[in-house]
């Protein structure tokens, strides 16, 4: 805040007397002749034509005269004009036009292309209305993105609370901040930090609007800034219609009916997710594209997935890091290797072939653009040239380096259930014998294959069922009922299988978890019973093999979830909701925004990105991972089971999985101790959540706050009833009508969208950069089930060919390394908790 509300006397001496009591009656006339603008003078606060810009109209300077009985002394007092100086940090935009350039540049040198306007907090005295406000233009330095403006204020002016700006530019330019000075004095600075895109006003004539950094709730907004506040919600809301510019800053909702490309090809079809019962499904942002030929509704794929102008990439991000990288990566390297690969299908023929990818590479032909691809995949793709060779070559992920058989081995399997890629799925087993929840008429009989005898003898008899599951010591991995609907389903897709799964863990004496057993089932068809096996490590080499295979199996079982709903769902597809609600509704100038805005970092353009290249019809999800043109409609299906807001919080997941209970001084308790996700997981949630306390304290003195804040009404309600409108009547959304409740949403809005998801993204190469260790798709069925006597016969041969035969084919292989390093790399200007700039917020780049 910059207070320029200070007064001061001019004397006149006693001999000008005659002349000032003569031009009392004219003096505002007066006024324009004394006041020569030199780049700065005031305007009203309503829309001026351009002519007008250059006869800036002066406050009228206050003045009065008194004659003493000895005639001696007449006074007057003249309003004092203060100088007030503006920097401004600014970059154009890459990619302008020449000649628009060289026009921009002209004007520059003119000092013709920023148009500045000091807006006041608040209204005048006398009239109630908003005070003129000072106007300038800031005019280019010869440092590179440097702009200076000079003001003249009236020193009655008042703190100054808002800066319009106003490009003149051809083009849109992004201004990191603007600084004010008063007089000269650095200890007067007051920065407006606006990291945002200007757009042209040949693009849109309206100026964008910055606020002071101080931050107010809506009943504290000082009153010269109440209609300029209302004023820019309104601009970020729109009016709904029409197909959104690139430039602008529109937030609206729309379903998910963008994913497939009828016009394109009748097989790219896809379910529209969101707004029925079939497929709930949370909003995304609308970009207002017309509608497909094939299916009016369905949303076209043509042209660009809008985003608003300030949820997009940084430049920064666009050339070095993310999923930009993701269309031009693999556009640079597949059709590159594509002729190495004879087939598409092509499967590695031993484990050596496996590990020669970190070895000895790919060879490539000459006229491969090494350059191009290095660019965009740094990390996993390594390219040595030389004279007569170029190879590609991908980075040994640490965990293989540190150990190369550990995906092989048991401990690790069971360690990564809590300590992994996806430690948010494992259970405590509460129930025994195990049912399912599914109509046994259409999948058939719900009793598991896992039986009491089958858990004892791999438990070595040391407890019964009975007493590990009153010690706590059973645990499970299920994704029986959620899968079985879909097997047969996917069994039609072509080189992919599916069954349901269980898995079931001891945790033993040492407090780590040993798998015991896995059950696979197919459900009944109209042609065949329900089939169902129970594998566990027997002591002989079938027995062993086959628990190998069913690994396999539970693996891609897993890593196909995690992608699909702990990762993209969890923590993208329904954190997009909270910031269109936070930007339509909340005010830049209010708190709560403030604080969650860090968090939200890049969200928007991610999930943009995916729609285009990931979770699209034939995109990487589809032709990599096992669910197939089935993706999607899966990932609904969970979110409509799955999903409920309050146990998004940290400790309400681990209390509902029985991986924690709540003491009586309501602390939790870990039922597993040694479950990094959890123990690591709490310390920064208790973090954040003080965090926000500490936060929400500093603007709220009373519940009653709370409740009284329309603007965070808007925002809460609007996030329920709209952004996950399809879950608007369940019972556990909380109320916001109290700052523990405050308290409780905000932390687990930035739970998610930091810790969370950092803990389910940037591990995605370590884990999955050996794809063994994490297969995304299984292409054959278990050598066991009935009809397969070839594949048996085959199999009691030389077992590793047929694991080797179930693995994804080396393109797949290959599509997905690149993929996961893309994904889960850092990026050069990502913000972290507790750095001198986040200390509102923070969101990890993925």
């Amino acid at each position: 805040m910059i207070n320029l509300n200070l007064k001061q006397p001019l004397m006149l001496p006693a001999h000008q007397s005659n002349v000032v009591g003569s031009r009392l009656a004219s003096w505002p006339s007066a006024a324009a002749v004394v006041s020569r603008r030199r780049g700065g003078g005031v305007s009203s606060s309503s829309s001026r034509s351009r002519s007008s810009r250059r006869h800036m109209r002066l406050p009228r300077i206050s003045c009065s005269a008194t004659e003493e009985v000895s005639g001696a002394v007449a006074s007057v007092t003249v309003e004092q004009m203060l100088t007030v100086s503006a920097t401004v940090e600014a970059s154009p935009a890459i990619g302008q036009m020449y000649f628009q350039r060289a026009l921009d540049d002209v004007r520059d040198l003119l000092g013709k292309t920023l148009l500045m306007e000091l807006v006041s907090s608040e209204l005048d005295a006398k009239t109630g209305l908003e005070k003129p406000r000072v106007t300038a233009f800031a005019h280019k330095t010869l440092r590179e993105g440097h702009y200076e403006a000079e003001f003249k204020v009236p020193a009655s002016f008042g703190p100054v609370g808002a800066v319009l700006v106003e490009n003149e530019h051809h083009k849109e330019i992004f201004i990191r901040e603007i600084k004010l000075v008063t007089g000269g004095d650095s200890s007067t600075a007051v920065t407006f930090d606006c990291n945002s895109w200007v757009h042209s006003k040949f693009d849109k004539p309206e100026k964008r609007i910055f606020f002071t950094l101080k931050s107010y709730l809506p009943s504290d907004t000082p009153k010269g800034l109440e209609d300029l506040r209302k004023k820019d919600l309104q601009e970020l809301r729109g009016d709904g219609s029409g197909e959104r510019k690139a430039f602008e800053r529109v937030y609206d909702y729309d379903v998910y009916n963008d994913l497939g490309d009828p016009d394109k090809n009748p097989d790219h079809q896809r379910p529209i997710l969101g707004g029925s019962k079939r497929f709930p499904y949370p909003r995304r942002c609308r970009t207002g594209r017309a509608r497909t030929k094939r299916d009016p509704q369905m949303e076209k794929r043509d042209g660009h997935h809008y985003v608003p102008r300030d949820e997009q990439f940084s430049e920064v991000k666009q050339l070095t890091f993310g999923a930009t990288t993701l269309r031009s990566g693999l556009h640079a390297l597949l059709p590159a290797i594509r002729p190495m690969l004879v087939k598409k299908e092509l499967r590695f023929p031993h484990f050596p072939a496996i590990d020669e990818l970190y070895s000895d590479g790919i060879p490539l032909p000459a006229q491969t653009g090494l350059d191009a691809i290095r660019s965009v995949v740094p990390r996993v793709v390594k390219l040595v040239g030389d004279t007569t060779d170029h190879v590609l070559r991908f980075e040994v992920p640490e965990m293989i380096e540190r150990d190369r058989f550990s995906w092989f081995k048991d401990e690790e399997f069971a360690r990564q259930t809590i300590a992994g890629l996806n430690p948010l799925c494992i259970k405590l087993l509460t129930e025994f014998p195990i049912r399912s929840k599914l109509d046994p008429e259409v999948y058939g009989p719900a009793e598991s294959a896992i039986t009491k005898e089958i858990l004892e003898k791999q438990m070595n008899c040391a407890m019964t069922v009975e007493q590990a599951l009153a010690a706590k010591r059973l645990f499970i991995l299920d994704y029986h009922d959620v899968f079985l609907p879909y097997v047969h389903r996917v069994r039609e897709l072509p080189d992919t299988t599916l069954y349901g799964s269980r898995t079931v863990f001891f945790l033993t004496d040492l407090g780590t978890l040993l798998p015991l057993a896995i059950e696979l089932t197919r459900p009944k068809s109209p042609t065949k019973p329900q089939w169902k096996r129970v594998f566990t490590h027997g002591p002989d080499a079938t027995d062993a093999w086959l628990w190998k295979l069913a690994k396999a199996h539970v693996l891609t079982h897993d890593t196909g979830y995690h992608q699909l709903v702990s990762h993209w769902l969890r923590t993208h597809c329904c954190v997009e909701p909270y910031i269109i609600a936070a930007n339509r509704q909340l005010s830049r100038l209010h708190p709560v925004y403030r604080l969650l805005h860090p968090h939200f970092r890049y969200t928007m353009e991610i999930n943009a990105l995916a729609r285009e290249a990931l979770i699209n019809a034939d995109g990487i999800i589809e032709e990599s991972f096992w669910p197939g043109k089935y993706a999607m409609e899966l990932c609904s299906v969970a979110y409509g089971a799955t999903w409920q807001f309050d146990t998004e919080a940290l400790p309400n997941d681990l209390v509902k999985r029985g991986l924690a209970v709540r003491r009586d001084d309501g602390e939790l308790e870990l039922t597993i101790k040694d479950y990094p996700y959890a123990h690591d997981g709490l310390m920064v949630w208790n973090s954040i959540r003080q965090w926000a306390a500490d936060y929400v304290n500093v603007y709220y003195k009373s519940d009653e706050a709370v409740a009284a804040d329309p603007e965070l009404k808007a925002f809460w309600d609007e996030v329920r009833n709209v952004g996950h409108g399809d879950k608007k009547d369940e019972p556990w959304w909380p109320v916001l009508n109290t700052r523990d409740s405050l308290v409780e949403t905000l932390t687990t809005i930035m739970w998610v969208t930091s810790a969370h998801h950092s803990a389910v993204n940037f591990g995605q190469y370590h884990f999955g950069g050996y794809f063994p260790n994490r297969p995304t798709t299984i292409r054959k069925n278990m050598p066991v089930e009935e009809g397969q006597d070839e594949e048996m016969k085959k199999f009691l041969t030389q077992p590793e060919t047929t694991m080797l035969e179930m693995l994804p084919t080396q393109m797949q292989a290959i599509r997905v390394m690149t993929t996961l390093d893309i994904l889960s790399s850092h990026s050069p200007d990502e913000e972290y908790m507790g750095s001198s700039r986040s200390r509102r917020g923070w969101r990890s780049p993925w």
